[in-house]
């Protein structure tokens, strides 16, 4: 009994000493005290005026893009392709999911830092030692004779244990800058799923315009084939030539040559796809089906809210704050790491009585090391660590300025289409008339062929512009959701990595 309260007053005066360095290095860090670096932002987007205000005005209920965005078109087909991204069949997506599991893994090993390390080493040692005697005059002329003795069995069973004293905050430091390189990692990801969901959405469009495309020139082969047959019964009759008859049968070959030059793109868009959804190409396919999408409302809000919606702006911000605890770790190093150590345990030569008053040991202990000259290596850190700083929360206000302007971009673009759009349709309206004209003179004998030809040429031209603009008016608006963060929850990341 006296040897266990002998034990466990040693233990307690151990824990003592810890507990009292635990409060010790509870009150210094020498980590610069963080502030978000400030950008210039503008009160409100350059580009929103009357032109835009009948689709992107939103009504108070829509102040914020939803996280499935997509669904904004209403494309059931889209939307589909869209749940189908996923870090499970996405391989982009799935190496940045496994750069966040292993950041968040080294902030698991630093924080283990507050901790001390506590180890055990038993060990069995069988040995035996020789003995030596003199004996009397006249025995050997050595006069020493050497006897061996009897082997010996010996029983440790220590218990070590050692903690570095975080007096200057090098721990807590490399703990929060660790943490918070883990939450950066997170918006990385989330950044990359917004781009991969965005480019499926622009993707998705352009085979829909693609399969428009082929239905206008296939309608469009259809109605040049007549012409020629057309053009071929007047020859007969003697009132078109055989160069009416050439013209006819050029524009009816070229464009059906058109026609079959979209299979190229249009395979080439649905490989795209495939790819995204991580399945091989050639098992996947997607129906012909013109485009249906039209202009939807979207919630852009006001610049300040940007700075919040990114997560390529949350990731940039989370790299300052990190460079910023490193420089904590840099200054930290100026100063000397203590060391508390103590290790307690039992010898003996018998294992049955090795717990016992008469084999027990400790000891306890504490050391300091103290850099004396390094040549300004420690000074060169602490300038490295200011000067990644510094670099950091350059990228971050680059970051948010190149944001302002994709968004700045976008809604110029869907300004500038709104407008063109309806310009390019009036250009169809026309063309259309023109080519009714110009057929109407050719069967009366008032023109020749070529001005039918050139009218044809011309609505043909201006129908494709026009699905051309279509299509760029939607990869517009998924442009601007994506520019805008899409449906990002900054808390997120804050939710998911604990510093």
């Amino acid at each position: 009994m006296k040897t266990k309260n002998v034990m466990f007053k040693n233990a307690n005066w151990l824990l003592a000493i810890l507990l009292t360095g635990v409060f010790i290095s509870a009150g210094c860090s020498f980590a610069p005290k963080y502030r978000k670096p400030t950008v210039q932002q503008p009160a409100a987007y350059k580009e929103p005026g009357q032109e835009l205000a009948n689709w992107k005005v939103a009504e108070p209920q829509d102040a914020t893009i939803r996280s499935n965005w997509w669904e904004m078109f209403q494309q059931p087909e889209l939307n589909a392709l869209e749940e189908q991204i996923t870090v499970t069949n996405n391989q982009t997506l799935a190496a940045a999911l496994a750069n966040f599991l292993a950041a968040r893994a080294v902030t698991k090993q630093t924080r283990a830092g507050y901790f001390p390390v506590v180890s055990a080493d038993p060990s069995i040692t069988y040995s035996k030692q020789p003995s030596h005697g003199s004996v009397a005059t006249g025995s050997t002329s050595s006069g020493v004779i050497t006897s061996s003795s009897s082997p010996v069995t010996a029983y440790t069973l220590p218990l070590d244990a050692s903690w570095e004293v975080d007096l200057w905050g090098s721990i807590r430091n490399s703990v929060k800058a660790n943490a918070l390189e883990a939450q950066a990692t997170l918006a990385d990801l989330l950044n990359m799923r917004l781009s991969i969901q965005g480019e499926m959405a622009v993707d998705y469009f352009q085979l829909r315009e693609v399969d428009s495309q082929k239905q206008l020139l296939d309608s469009t082969t259809s109605a040049y084939e007549d012409s020629l047959k057309l053009t071929r019964v007047l020859h007969d009759t003697g009132i078109a030539s055989d160069q009416d008859v050439a013209q006819a049968e050029t524009q009816w070959s070229t464009t059906l040559a058109q026609a079959t030059d979209l299979g190229i793109q249009r395979a080439q868009l649905e490989h795209a796809i495939a790819t995204l959804l991580g399945k091989p190409a050639s098992e996947f396919s997607l129906s012909n089906s013109p485009l249906a999408a039209k202009p939807i409302p979207i919630p852009f809000g006001v610049p300040s809210q940007l700075l919040e919606r990114r997560p390529d702006i949350a990731a940039a911000e989370r790299r300052v704050a990190e460079a910023n605890a490193e420089i904590g770790v840099a200054r930290a190093a100026y100063f000397p790491t203590i060391t508390l150590s103590g290790d307690i345990g039992y010898s003996g030569e018998k294992i049955g009585s090795l717990v016992s008053g008469p084999g027990l040991f400790w000891s306890v202990g504490a050391a300091a090391a103290e850099t004396i000259f390094d040549a300004g290596r420690r000074q060169a850190v602490s300038e490295q660590a200011w000067a990644t700083y510094q670099g950091k929360v350059a990228t971050y206000r680059q970051t948010v300025l190149t944001a302002f302007q994709a968004v700045e971009d976008n809604l110029a673009s869907l300004r500038v289409l709104s407008t063109e759009l309806t310009q390019q349709t009036d250009a169809v309206s026309a063309s259309q008339r023109y080519l009714n004209l110009a057929k109407d003179r050719y069967r009366l004998g008032i023109d020749s062929y070529l001005n039918v030809i050139t009218a044809q040429t011309t609505l043909l031209g201006n129908q494709r512009t026009l699905l051309n603009l279509q299509v760029e008016q939607m990869t517009a608006s998924v442009q601007l959701i994506e520019g805008l963060g899409g449906g990002w929850d900054g808390s997120l990341a804050a939710k998911t990595v604990k510093k």
